[in-house]
């Protein structure tokens, strides 16, 4: 991929600004967070040219953003933020991504490191069997299409309805796992055909099962609001996203949009940016099939959450009073939602691409749970398998300069055909076990190409995060077992 030369002026330390007049069209200026150092990785691909790009969209304001973790994605750069007025403004599929609410779920644990370490690799194994894993996978939960229906308007609502966790854990995820506005007459048959037997699965690519152990807790009062008391607490993290229903619910609607580009008279300077206004027929039924697809995500890791419950007591012969395992929070760093932001002192109603962004609402805010409301709703913001994670919480300045939104994880400085060049997966086993981590993986490659070369080191991306006043650091985890999909 050739090298971006753009303009990138400097606002502050974490600030770097691509001027409005860069390109005739533009109509807001671009932005990215991001170190001096980082600069140099960003400019060896064309995501900045993306950032360009995305400012041309009919109806955006602000800043075209993009986070500290930005890499070159379809239409949209990974890690991209957008606002567009809902009144005259557009949504774009590609601001949202083909998998639709991909996003990453925290649980807490009674467990220290001590007691877990020597059954790692039982749980792993029991984990591994039984959420179902890698390409194509297909999942415990049997459903017909009434009740596949019934999935993408009740979200994670309808996986709690069959018993698969707790009103609790609905009460500390976005939206409560379920997004309003899902239409499931707006989702084709074959997105419905490649959903039915994927519910409750891990899928492939980077999406992973992650045990782990708290290493530092940077603010002791707001960790313990969340469960997480002290180092060598055990964690469990899971990141996946709506699979293959998700996939084809973006690509139907590429399609859709970008014929109707044409009768709107939008012109954008790539194709991949198809979008339509938010107010048209189009960009309603978008909204409408997206937000089934967020839904069978939420449901999918919250079917997930009940079976590795169901192997921590198995392994460790607990109740789940004593295992603990109680959801922190989750929440979606793929999806479009309508926000209020004051913007030029003006309130306005705004589609928010939120594309490897993640929400980060301060405390006071009304959109999140109640038992977070004093200290920020946690952000949840994983780096390669083979480091270490982090989770935050949202801060002021993510209202007043990003739109609610922060990083959502590393971001890669390799494409995956690049990580897999010379790199084998016993090779990528074999250097975590050196550190400590037993890693299980379902695809050929798939641990070559998550290997940590091929990913930013996710604690400088955080700490541009976190000096912006976008989020505040709360504590850091170590992975100690990982099921790779």
């Amino acid at each position: 991929m050739a090298r971006w030369d753009g303009p990138l002026n400097r606002i502050d330390d974490y600030r770097w600004e691509i001027p409005k007049n860069y390109k005739p069209g533009m109509r807001v200026p671009g932005l990215i967070y991001a170190s001096e150092e980082m600069l140099e990785s960003i400019r060896e691909e064309q995501a900045a040219e993306q950032v360009v790009n995305v400012a041309f969209l009919p109806g955006i304001v602000g800043h075209s953003l993009a986070m500290p973790d930005i890499h070159w994605g379809y239409g949209f750069p990974i890690g991209g933020v957008a606002a567009t007025r809902v009144e005259d403004g557009v949504v774009s599929p590609g601001g949202v991504g083909y998998d639709i609410n991909c996003g990453v779920r925290l649980l807490r644990t009674n467990l220290s490191e001590s007691e877990v370490r020597p059954k790692m690799e039982k749980l792993l194994l029991e984990l591994f069997h039984d959420i179902p894993s890698g390409l194509g996978s297909t999942g415990k939960v049997k459903v017909g299409k009434k009740e596949l229906d019934e999935i993408l308007t009740g979200g994670a609502r309808w996986a709690v309805k069959r018993g698969f966790g707790t009103q609790e854990d609905l009460e500390v995820s976005e939206e409560g796992g379920c997004l309003k506005g899902a239409d499931p007459d707006k989702v084709s048959s074959k997105a419905k055909e490649r959903g039915l037997p994927q519910s409750g699965t891990l899928g492939s690519g980077n999406h992973f099962l992650e045990v782990q152990v708290v290493g530092e807790i940077y603010e002791p009062a707001t960790a313990r609001g969340m469960g997480i008391e002290e180092a060598g607490q055990v964690l469990f993290l899971v990141h996946t996203g709506s699979r293959g229903l998700g996939h084809q619910v973006c690509g139907d609607y590429v399609s859709i949009l970008r014929e109707a580009m044409q009768r709107y008279d939008i012109d954008v300077p790539d194709r991949e940016l198809a979008c339509a206004p938010v107010k048209s027929a189009e960009g309603r039924d978008y909204l409408a099939a997206m937000a089934c697809a967020a839904n069978y995500a939420w449901a999918n890791r919250q079917c997930i959450t009940h079976w590795a419950r169901e192997c921590f007591m198995k392994v460790f012969s607990k109740s789940p009073r004593q295992i603990g395992l109680e959801m922190v929070y989750d929440v979606a760093h793929n999806i479009a939602k309508i926000e209020s932001y004051e913007v030029e002192g003006k309130k306005l109603s705004l589609c928010v691409h939120r594309k490897g962004a993640t929400r980060a609402f301060p405390p006071g805010h009304l959109g999140i749970p109640a038992r977070y409301k004093e200290i920020g709703q946690p952000v949840l913001i994983p780096g390669d398998m083979g480091r270490y994670s982090f989770v935050a919480v949202g801060a002021p300045g993510a209202i007043k300069d990003s739109f609610g939104s922060v990083c959502h994880g590393a971001g890669r400085t390799m494409s995956r055909h690049a990580a897999r060049k010379g790199v084998r997966d016993a090779d990528v086993a074999r250097e975590m076990a050196a550190r400590g981590i037993l890693v299980m993986a379902a695809s050929r490659g798939g641990l070559a190409e998550e290997a940590s070369e091929a990913y930013k080191d996710v604690a400088g991306v955080v700490e541009i995060c976190h000096r912006a006043g976008l989020c505040r650091k709360v504590a850091k985890t170590y992975p100690i077992g990982v099921v790779k999909g």
